[in-house]
């Protein structure tokens, strides 16, 4: 055994490149060793490494149509539930689309409006229609009211608004105090028509 190496009878005086067939068997070892070693590294980085990801890609893929295949086989079970869901929606909205006046049914909920607030006490000073609104399926009908009472009145007011049989909206509201202990009360109520 060679103490300079750690290699039995390998000699490194004797090893010569030009010369491989006379190495002495450790050398030859080694070299196969370490070519095959080369070999195997080579062929990891060109032929297995490339192969991996592949497989890896494919297993994220493949999780992935996991997921939306339980996603919707979840929504396939359910499609009759959705499906009376839409019909119980369709019900609602046509009763809500009943709701809203038509265009000859206008003149008859400023009556109402102006009902409402007479049967609570209230002074009209202003009511009248502003401009249309266009949307994208209604149409806006917003009306101006100002009236005079006390907060009880205007309170009741906006309570008889929300029992009129069609949808009224009310915004942009002010209160303003008078002298003789009464209030102003200032508010464009929304009504809606749909758009055929």
């Amino acid at each position: 055994m060679n103490l300079s190496t750690g290699w039995p009878d390998l000699d490194l005086s004797q090893i010569n490149i030009k010369d491989m067939g006379s190495w002495p068997r450790a050398g030859k070892i080694g070299l196969a060793m370490a070519v095959a070693f080369i070999v195997v590294l080579l062929s990891y980085f060109f032929l297995i490494e490339t192969q991996v990801s592949t497989l890896n890609t494919a297993q994220k893929k493949e999780s992935e149509l996991r997921l939306d295949y339980q996603q919707q086989f979840a929504k396939a079970v359910a499609l009759d539930m959705y499906q009376r869901q839409m019909l119980d929606m369709e019900i609602v909205f046509s009763t809500l689309l009943k709701q809203l006046p038509t265009s000859h049914e206008t003149p008859s909920m400023l009556d109402d409006i102006t009902f409402a607030g007479t049967s609570v006490g209230l002074n009209f000073v202003r009511i009248h229609w502003m401009s249309e609104i266009e949307q994208e399926f209604y149409t806006e009908l917003p009306i101006q009211i100002e009236v005079i009472g006390d907060y009880h009145q205007i309170g009741n007011f906006i309570s008889e608004i929300a029992k009129l049989p069609r949808v009224v909206s009310l915004h942009d509201f002010q209160i303003l105090s008078l002298d003789n202990g009464k209030q102003r009360f200032s508010v464009i109520a929304k009504t809606y028509r749909y758009k055929e």
